[in-house]
């Protein structure tokens, strides 16, 4: 069973101009919002970054601190993967060809998350219908943390805003084994119903995974690594991957000023058209941080990259004073944090908010 589709207002022309001036910036400057050189460099040095990182753990015979520090670097370059190669494959945005952007999207599988589910939930559920409950998987928590006014208040979310910080490192593991029994057992999200998966989907799954576990497991054991030590090098690498990508989400869509919208409940209606919708359920943080613009993968700009999803985020600074130029001449806001600090800090405090407030009628 699948939720009646929300229906989003008329166009007011909003979207219709921004995709007009980024398609002029493009013309005017002779670029292509795919395919491009900066991205294929940014993806040679992440791989060259994670498989360095895993071969000086394996191979070489450093001491123990600095293996744990390379169990931390390649924690970090999986996370790397995840939100700057990964993430614009599975969009459609890191080339215009699907096979590329297919196989450049395997990566997903490999680090343990399924690349067919990921576009389902993300692609179809979270980028349409941001931040409304029932619709949007993303911002639902499984119930364990509450980051909408309208998912009902449990007492345990009291004092969500300390212990969520040490629940973030053990969700790629939740997410592991999640897929597998998704897959399985054909599991809906919420009352979304799963696309049938087809032989080519299931190949990327389970192939995905072997791969995945003759990288982190196999060969580590074969070289001579103990269960233990392999569990717990692996445990380092991971957590340090969910700490960084758990965050960096919630510092789109789950802060002060950003909207929970309730469709009419007799309609289905969103008094939005969808672009200006979209600018109001999610903020960009941090624009003028070089390295966070590089090793985030444009996240973020997420709300540039919910306007323009298959576009490759390299061109994400270029656009967004673009999108700020057309939100002034229609009167939309534009939410952006200055830094990095200033979204965490309104995060921490919509989630202590969330924390012990009742849900909203």
């Amino acid at each position: 069973m699948t939720n009646s589709q929300v229906i989003f207002a008329k166009n007011v022309g909003f979207r219709k101009e921004l995709n007009r001036r980024a398609n002029q910036y493009f013309a005017t400057n002779n670029i292509k919002p795919r395919d491009n050189p900066a991205m294929y460099f940014k993806t040679a040095v992440i791989t060259t970054w994670t498989l360095s990182a895993w071969a000086l753990i394996l191979f070489d015979q450093p001491s123990i601190e600095i293996k744990v520090l390379g169990c931390v670097a390649l924690g970090i370059g999986v996370a790397g993967f995840g939100m700057s190669i990964g993430h614009d494959a599975n969009h459609g945005a890191y080339s215009s060809s699907p096979v590329v952007n297919r196989l450049i999207g395997f990566c997903y599988d490999i680090i343990g998350v399924s690349s067919f589910l990921w576009k389902f939930r993300h692609n179809q559920l979270h980028h349409v219908y941001t931040n409304i409950k029932g619709y949007d998987n993303e911002i639902e928590g499984d119930g364990v943390v509450r980051m909408s006014p309208h998912t009902k208040h449990q007492a345990y979310h009291r004092l969500q805003h300390f212990w969520i910080w040490f629940i973030y490192p053990f969700i790629p593991f939740y997410w592991y084994i999640k897929d597998i029994q998704r897959v399985i057992f054909n599991q809906d999200y919420q009352s979304h119903a799963l696309p049938p998966m087809q032989p080519l989907d299931y190949l990327m799954f389970w192939g995905g995974r072997i791969i995945g576990l003759t990288f982190f497991i196999g060969i580590p054991f074969a070289v001579g690594y103990s269960p233990l030590e392999i569990g717990i090098g692996l445990s380092i690498a991971y957590l340090t991957y969910g700490a960084i990508v758990c965050e960096i989400f919630m510092l789109a869509h789950v802060l002060e000023g950003v909207e929970f919208p309730t469709p009419n409940p007799e309609s289905n209606l969103i008094d939005d058209e969808w672009a200006i919708f979209q600018l109001k359920t999610t903020a960009d943080f941090a624009p003028r941080n070089a390295f966070l613009n590089w090793y985030l993968g444009g996240l973020n700009y997420q709300a540039i990259h919910h306007l323009f999803p298959q576009v490759c985020h390299i061109h994400y600074p270029q656009l967004a004073p673009i999108v700020a130029e057309v939100c002034q001449e229609f009167g939309v806001n534009y939410m952006v944090y200055p830094t990095f600090a200033e979204a965490v800090a309104s995060n921490y405090r919509w989630l202590r908010l969330m924390a012990i407030g009742g849900e909203v009628n």
